[in-house]
């Protein structure tokens, strides 16, 4: 049993779990999202056009119902709702269209920080070509060396 627990700790905590569980919150999210931007935005306007109080009123009625003497009804009435299925159209169109506009955002910063990158990279190379074209200034140590070739040098010619 501990052999399970420690199996399920280490799954846990592997990062593509944790991203899954990311995607499923916001997804739900944005689902609410879309959700009410059909429902409370579009499908208003919609029907704003259209004769009916709802999307899914809209049907056609195949086979009318049956009723008895006193007005109730014995079979349903028969009908294609056509409605249903515009509403999903427009569902789809929609989440489709902000998964778009989302994806093509999400590309743009990529390219964006990509395009910052590469000038960082760019200035960072050009500034260390400049430090290397700048003439470098002796330092104590360069001074001493040249003292000692100097000595070195004239050295070697007295004992010549």
């Amino acid at each position: 049993m501990r052999k399970f627990f420690k199996e399920f700790k280490t799954f846990i905590k592997r990062g593509n779990v944790l991203d899954l569980a990311v995607g499923v919150i916001i997804g739900t999210a944005f689902t609410a999202i879309v959700n009410s931007l059909v429902k409370d935005i579009i499908t208003p306007l919609v029907v704003w056009v259209t004769p009916v109080d709802s999307l899914s009123e809209l049907s056609i009625i195949l086979k009318p119902a049956l009723y008895n003497e006193e007005g109730e009804i014995i079979k349903a009435a028969l009908t294609w709702n056509y409605g249903n299925f515009i509403q999903a159209i427009v569902n789809f169109f929609i989440i489709g269209i902000v998964v778009f506009c989302i994806v093509k955002m999400v590309n743009n910063s990529k390219a964006l920080a990509e395009q910052a990158k590469e000038k960082m990279n760019k200035e960072k190379k050009q500034a260390e070509e400049a430090e290397k074209a700048k003439p470098k200034t002796p330092t104590q140590e360069d001074y001493l060396r040249q003292i000692v070739e100097i000595l070195q040098s004239q050295n070697n010619k007295k004992e010549e």
